[in-house]
């Protein structure tokens, strides 16, 4: 459960990020953002897991 979480708030604060930096919201480019965010949440909690296991 912590995983899924970690993974909602890091997808969340870089989504927040990517809609204060494009100037237009249209539904293409929050769906792009949206996934963007989502794969590197992904990759960032596992960066941080590699790097808390060492």
């Amino acid at each position: 459960m912590t995983a899924v979480l970690e993974v909602l708030v890091w997808w969340a604060a870089l989504t927040g990020i990517w809609l204060v930096l494009i100037s237009t919201v249209d539904p293409l480019e929050l769906l792009v953002g949206s996934t963007a965010a989502l794969a590197a949440a992904v990759l960032a909690r596992a960066g941080r897991r590699a790097v808390a296991d060492r």
